[in-house]
């Protein structure tokens, strides 16, 4: 009986339990695992959904939630530990590690806010959700950087989609809460805490890095998952919008729910039909010893379609045999090239790195402060209740939109152009200085437009974060670099949210309780309702977010040379 080997195991005959085996072994269902985990790991943008059920059941003021907020963006951002698992541990281990997290975290929020137990400190809600949130960071480790290795000449389409997935999971799983359990904030948190540990542990043998041979067709393959990638996103957002102007049943939830769920599983019909070409072809070259690539290396030894790889991706043999280097070598002088292997304090202490912390900083910390008062902003300006929930359901699917524009129009831009992915953060950081305006500038219906802006904005700047730092640095130390590339992201949020925001929207609540007559101590919570509530708050955050577009500038300037080239040409081995 012919053995024919295929990813990372040896196939014996052709039926279908075979097949079914090469399938689950294979590369493209390591991918379909893996936009299912991120599509659960965006639990964070949730925050403004169920962040005003916290604060009505434990009585916190609006700079106390604001504090929740930021040790939710500290744990979603700090994702350097995370990174330093990824690298000396395999990557179920780091699932594994993601899924008790979320779980702890979320759940004992659940119990806080239900009132199983007696209410927490401050101090002790702030762990719980930090806990929650940087599981996150396991996810994105453990799926993110494994699938950019696994695809490295489309790591633009592949964060793309997979950031895409991350963005959309905030209207996919207020789908799923309203089917499951109906409109209760509370339940939303349960949901929160259960499925996405509960799709880590399902995956978590499924996903691994494996050694590929180049397929001419992958981008096609790509490109069918964004158009039902975009397909989903639609319905997602029309449901929003149809949900607020109509009343909904529980079947009706459950529905949509399950047009939902069936376009998040579509793309595994691409990537069977896909494993159903290769399958074919191996059958029909099963008359030698093994299936190997026609190509023009007759005495080269047999190459299998896929080998799972243990930790370290392999690279081509010129690569390989270059000089070892510790972690802490030359690292102020002789680094390599851009595009070559940095070691992490390399990349971390470079001009270019520094760079990329200061955009960051500016433009996460300002979209992500953004993100999580849409929920106040829409009430502070007199919208109804179930108006914000759609701001913040708008956002997280226009969050998806910017995350595969710049993924893929990022890619094809610098393919056919060499469009500079550079050059695109800056106009996506100008482009959201907008948004921020409109919130500072309100009128009619403008807050729609805004979150759309914002939504769209902070979207587009992860992916092209994290492929920048893919091709700058190199993908030796990607687990920890691009975790601590985001470093910045908290940092921006603590001081811009924590310390500008959140005391700004107190004084001016203040100051409506004084022509009120009433003191602090007469009402329960803090609440401010007018156009003036955030306009000085978001002057100044379109202001930082325009002073990180111009940093970006900066970097652009470094780097046109190096865009101008062949970025990925070692990874061909030409």
């Amino acid at each position: 009986m012919t053995e024919v080997k295929a990813s990372g195991g040896t196939i014996t005959g052709g039926g279908g339990l075979q097949f079914v085996l090469h399938v689950v072994r294979g590369r493209w269902f390591s991918l379909f695992a893996s936009f299912l985990i991120m599509a659960g790991a965006g639990a964070t943008y949730l925050f403004g959904t169920y962040s005003q059920e916290i604060k009505n059941s434990l009585g916190y003021d609006q700079t106390t939630l604001v504090l929740l907020g930021f040790f939710k963006d500290f744990g979603a951002n700090v994702g350097v530990l995370s990174g330093l698992i990824a690298e000396v541990s395999p990557t179920w281990f780091v699932l594994l590690v993601g899924a008790a997290m979320n779980f702890t975290g979320y759940f004992m929020i659940w119990f806080s806010v239900s009132g199983k137990i007696s209410n927490p400190k401050v101090w002790q809600m702030c762990i719980y959700i930090c806990l929650g949130a940087n599981s996150q960071n396991f996810a994105n480790t453990g799926a993110l950087v494994t699938s950019v290795r696994n695809f490295p000449e489309s790591r633009g389409n592949m964060i793309g989609l997979l950031k895409g997935f991350t963005g959309l999971s905030g209207a996919i799983m207020t789908q799923l809460y309203l089917a499951v359990y109906g409109n209760d904030a509370q339940s939303l948190i349960l949901l929160i805490a259960w499925l996405p540990a509960a799709l880590s542990v399902a995956f978590v043998y499924t996903i691994r890095e494996m050694k590929v041979i180049r397929q001419p067709n992958q981008q096609t393959v790509f490109y069918h998952c964004l158009l039902i990638s975009i397909v989903l996103a639609l319905f997602l957002m029309a449901m929003t919008l149809i949900e607020k102007a109509i009343p909904f049943s529980h079947a009706a939830y459950v529905v949509t729910a399950t047009v939902s769920c069936a376009f998040l599983f579509s793309p595994l019909l691409v990537f069977i039909r896909e494993e159903l070409v290769i399958w074919r072809q191996m059958k029909q070259q099963s008359v030698g010893p093994a299936y190997t690539i026609a190509e023009d290396h007759e005495n080269d030894p047999p190459v299998t379609v896929e080998k799972e790889m243990n930790q370290i991706p392999q690279v081509p043999k010129e690569i390989n045999n270059s000089k070892t280097t510790s972690c802490f070598s030359n690292i102020f002088f002789e680094k390599p090239a851009r595009g070559e292997d940095y070691t992490i304090l390399q990349a971390l202490l470079s001009t270019d790195m520094l760079i990329l912390f200061l955009a960051t900083l500016c433009g996460l910390g300002s979209s992500l402060t953004a993100v999580d008062n849409m929920g106040q902003i829409g009430g502070s300006l007199g919208y109804p209740e179930t108006t914000v929930k759609s701001f913040v359901s708008l956002l997280s699917i226009w969050n998806f939109f910017g995350r595969i524009f710049s993924g893929f129009v990022s890619e094809s831009l610098l393919v056919r152009y060499k469009f500079p992915r550079t050059l695109m953060m800056t106009l996506v950081l100008f482009l959201s200085c907008i948004g921020l305006l409109m919130i500072a500038f309100p009128f009619s219906g403008s807050v729609y437009v805004a979150s759309i802006i914002i939504g769209f904005s902070f979207g587009a700047q992860l992916p092209l974060l994290f492929t920048i730092i893919s091709e700058l640095f190199g993908l030796k130390y990607y687990s920890t670099l691009f975790n601590c590339g985001q470093l910045a992201s908290p940092l921006g949020s603590y001081i811009l949210n924590v310390k500008v925001t959140g005391p700004l929207y107190d004084r001016e609540a203040l100051r409506d309780l004084q022509k009120k007559g009433l003191t602090r101590a007469s009402v329960k919570e803090l609440t401010c309702m007018g156009n003036q509530c955030y306009r000085l708050a978001f002057i100044i955050l379109a202001s930082v977010t325009f002073f990180g577009a111009m940093a970006s500038l900066i970097l652009v300037a470094r780097t046109r040379q190096f865009y101008r080239g062949d970025i990925y040409k070692k990874f061909r081995g030409t």
